[in-house]
């Protein structure tokens, strides 16, 4: 019953984006919807495109094991991002009328800049995309009772992801964003609900998270404990803010108005629903204390069956259901709008310059076949990492933090910015963010707020020195 139920659901899906097909007529509506978003649906788009599957599994079973110390990034910096963006940004970015956020350092710094922060951010995507993938292949998995092997549940999750996404572009991510909006409250409030009630209530939820100590949030010593939460904080906060989903659903909107509204209404959104599956995972573990045990196997992955165990064990099939339900409408929102992101990216900002007499037709083509492109990447990703949701999320985060933000920030509040600055910013960035990488374990400060620091310094240097490379030259 559970399995059919899921099925039937991921049929629906599929047939809102086959639906969603009829009104893509060309590759602005595709990419961006013809903007044309109201503001219920934009919100639902920026609301649905942030609440995944490490929202659900992941950051909530963080919190189980290290309270609010331990989940900075993620509701906190991710909510803040949508704040910051809908103040410093949104309005900025729909006022140019631009397709993508390539667009932005094309028009900002020249055809160089553009190729190479498009492909840093590009490749950002891979591992976004590969946690949600793994995620809705999990939730296959486990529905089946195991019976169905985890990668072929990851791959026909792919698949359905890509088909509905493949069909209708923005048009299919925005109309399933609604309904997926709706199952994902509906259901976890349902189902927080039920298992609230089965840990005693509520409060006692809470006094139990309290006496814990799981609702203290600052870092307790000095700089070696602050700066890992600083980072981890200024990650999603700040990394966010230069990611073609982000800027795909600002510019979808139907006014500059709406576009500010939706980011500010999902923002708050977020930040108040991400403490609900918190709040049911950490009931979990006062319900079952023995789920605390998946905290010290050697698989860190294992701590995100912790929802899902309970839920299969402890509750009736019409709560499976709810669950599930809302977990793969958080799985399946996410998914298809990172999937649609770099496709964007890739198709207009990395391959057209080399095609620019492509018809509209053939251009809207070419985005189809480079979306199965990534979506394979991340498939192969998927199949192959042992990283957390958390973790792959986080990592991508990483490099648009060090390879992008610079630049786009640069670029729209400092007049003396310029190619020679972004180039040197996106390679400082990305070098001393990847030497941190490699010597994580002895690295005093964490890497991508070395990387952060590089960055800046790049584009203050290469901007105020003699220009040896400048917009024209890389026109």
């Amino acid at each position: 019953m559970l399995i059919g139920s899921i099925l039937l659901y991921l049929a629906l899906t599929v047939g809102i984006g086959v639906y969603a097909a009829k009104r893509v007529r060309g590759s602005r509506d595709f990419l961006v919807a013809g903007r044309s978003l109201p503001l219920g649906i934009n919100f639902a788009t920026v609301f649905a495109a942030w609440f995944g599957a490490q929202t659900v599994l992941s950051v909530s079973a963080t919190f189980t094991g290290e309270g609010l110390r331990g989940v900075p990034g993620d509701p906190f910096g991710a909510s803040f991002a949508l704040f910051f963006f809908a103040i410093f940004f949104a309005r900025a970015f729909y006022r140019m009328d631009l397709l993508t956020i390539g667009d932005f350092y094309r028009r900002r710094y020249g055809k160089l800049v553009e190729v190479v922060t498009s492909l840093t951010i590009t490749v950002s995507y891979v591992g976004w995309i590969a946690a949600q993938l793994t995620a809705l292949g999990l939730v296959l998995h486990v529905s089946s009772g195991g019976a169905w092997p985890l990668d072929w549940c990851i791959l026909a999750g792919a698949l359905v992801v890509t088909g509905y996404t493949l069909l209708g572009g923005m048009w299919a991510v925005a109309l399933t964003n609604v309904l997926q909006t709706l199952v994902i409250v509906v259901g976890l409030l349902l189902v927080a609900w039920l298992v609230g009630d089965m840990a005693g209530g509520p409060a006692n939820v809470i006094a139990h998270a309290h006496a814990a100590g799981r609702l203290d949030l600052w870092p307790e010593g000095g700089l070696v404990e602050w700066l890992p939460f600083v980072a981890a904080w200024m990650t999603m906060a700040l990394g966010s803010l230069p990611r073609q989903d982000m800027f795909q659903r600002v510019t979808s909107a139907t006014d500059e108005k709406t576009a500010v509204r939706g980011s500010l209404l999902g923002g708050a959104a977020y930040l108040a629903f991400a403490f609900v599956p918190m709040f049911i995972a950490y009931a979990a573990v006062v319900i079952d204390p023995k789920l605390l045990d998946l905290f010290g196997s050697g698989d860190s992955r294992e701590v995100q069956r912790i929802l899902p165990d309970l839920i299969l064990a402890r509750t009736p099939l019409w709560a499976q259901v709810m669950f599930f339900g809302a977990l793969l409408s958080a799985i399946l929102s996410s998914a298809s709008g990172a999937l649609l992101a770099p496709t964007a990216l890739f198709t207009e900002n990395v391959l057209r310059p080399f095609m620019p007499e492509m018809s509209d037709r053939r251009f809207l083509a070419l985005l189809r076949a480079v979306l199965v492109l990534f979506t394979s990447a991340a498939l192969l990703f998927a199949l192959n990492s042992r990283s957390t949701l958390s973790e792959m999320v986080q990592n991508a985060f990483e490099v648009t933090l060090v390879g992008a933000l610079v630049p786009l920030a640069a670029g729209l509040f400092w007049k003396r910015a310029t190619a020679q600055g972004a180039l040197l910013s996106v390679f400082m960035g990305l070098v001393v963010w990847g030497a941190g990488e490699l010597n994580h374990a002895s690295a005093l400060v964490p890497p991508q707020l070395a990387g952060l620091v590089a960055a800046i310094v790049g584009m203050v240097a290469g901007s105020l020195l003699p220009q040896l490379v400048t917009a024209r030259d890389t026109a």
